[in-house]
């Protein structure tokens, strides 16, 4: 039997941690043929410059992210070298999302709070036991929303 939770649920993006948005996005622009979906996003609470990229007719976007300052929690994985930082998904009712994910004993490391690159949305980061990262976003109108996205895959 599949778990209702798994009905509610959508890959939203790939979260990649660079140094340089400017840079890093030249790159994916140039080499693999992504399309800027955002301008970019400070987000002082998350301490991260955030900017959104998409392939053609592609279901999901690439975030590249970047810490702000040097005293935020994302400049030790900088130095580390960045890379592949976390996967979001998008889900229908972030508070059951939540509690599902508890009870799979994953480690609410921020509960729900609004994000600004999501307006009106709110967004909860979980780890697993394995050192997975993984964010969720609820499900609302805005134009980097699945929905939206479905809408003009359409069209294309």
């Amino acid at each position: 039997m599949i778990d209702l939770m798994f009905e509610n649920i959508g890959l939203h993006h790939i979260g990649v941690l660079v140094v340089d948005i400017e840079d890093a996005a030249a790159n994916f622009r140039s080499i693999l043929g992504y399309s800027v979906e955002s301008e970019i996003i400070e987000d002082h609470f998350q301490t991260a410059r955030v900017q959104f990229f998409r392939l053609p007719r592609a279901t999901s976007w690439l975030e590249l992210i970047s810490p702000i300052g040097t005293g935020g929690k994302l400049n030790a994985a900088v130095a580390r070298g960045g890379g592949l930082h976390h996967i979001c998904y998008e889900v229908k009712n972030l508070d059951a999302a939540c509690h599902y994910f508890r009870e799979k004993r994953c480690f609410m490391i921020s509960p729900p709070t609004e994000a600004r690159a999501f307006p009106g949305r709110r967004i909860a980061w979980f780890m697993d036991d394995k050192r997975f990262l993984f964010e969720l976003v609820e499900t609302g109108p805005s134009p980097l929303s699945l929905e939206s996205l479905l809408a003009i895959s359409k069209e294309q």
